[in-house]
């Protein structure tokens, strides 16, 4: 039986869409599997090393971004002037140390891209998890890895910065109870060290360091520069948001 009109036209149209979505990653087709097989399989369990916000994933409903910058601050999406689109307003904040799953390793391939939402990072690998515990219909929580990942290793090194595969409790059950609570929040306080405030901020885009006299500054620039934090000997001295104090001495 031959196929019908509107049936030949959507074959047409996706063949169309594909071959005009260039494939977005060049690690080889068997490293791209074998590091999914890996990290959903016997790596799948992690735990969150930063505490991140859960946000709408721009256009796709379907899904929620977790990212440890706030909406204002993501970098995945520009507007056709090549302004940031903000993702979305915060849902809900998952913190350090929450229990998550791996279910799938997404790469933007050409089939994958014609596949995703328009309107949402499409062009970037994708990390799939689940929240430990979550309803079975929960939507899947989304972490968006840079594009320019080629090598598995260079795949693992970042996914690092926000996955753990040791839990973190005995980490954070060390900190003073002012900090854990600052952490959990998001939030920075006077004299924290760099770590918690990694756990609680996530890894800053740069960091710019100096010597004054025997002492040794930090100075961490976040995405888009409106968060900057300052450190003196490893020890939060301030933070700014927007130009305006949010951790003073």
């Amino acid at each position: 039986m031959p196929l019908a009109p509107f049936r030949i036209l959507s074959l047409s149209l996706l063949t169309v869409l594909g071959a005009g979505c260039a494939s977005q990653t060049r690690m080889p087709p068997e490293a791209r599997t074998s590091l999914n097989q890996t990290l959903s399989g016997p790596e799948a369990e992690q735990y969150l090393r930063v505490s991140s916000n859960v946000t709408p994933l721009f256009g796709d409903a379907s899904k929620r971004l977790l990212t440890p910058y706030a909406p204002e601050d993501v970098r995945l999406l520009d507007d056709s002037k090549g302004a940031p689109i903000n993702p979305g307003a915060v849902e809900r904040v998952l913190p350090a140390g929450t229990k998550l799953r791996i279910t799938r390793v997404e790469f933007p391939t050409s089939w994958v891209i014609t596949e995703r939402v328009l309107y949402s990072p499409r062009a970037w690998p994708w990390v799939y998890l689940t929240e430990a515990g979550a309803p079975a219909n929960a939507p899947p929580l989304i972490l968006v890895m840079p594009p320019n990942l080629d090598r598995p290793e260079d795949f693992r090194t970042e996914l690092e910065k926000y996955l753990s595969a040791r839990d973190l409790k005995p980490t954070l059950d060390a900190l003073p109870p002012a900090v854990q609570e600052a952490v959990r929040e998001k939030r920075l306080v006077a004299n924290m060290s760099t770590d918690a405030a990694r756990m609680a901020w996530g890894p800053p885009e740069t960091v710019r360091r100096s010597l004054e006299g025997t002492a040794r500054h930090e100075e961490w620039i976040y995405p888009g520069g409106r968060r900057r934090a300052f450190f003196t000997d490893g020890r939060l001295a301030r933070a700014e948001e927007g130009g305006n104090p949010v951790a003073p001495p």
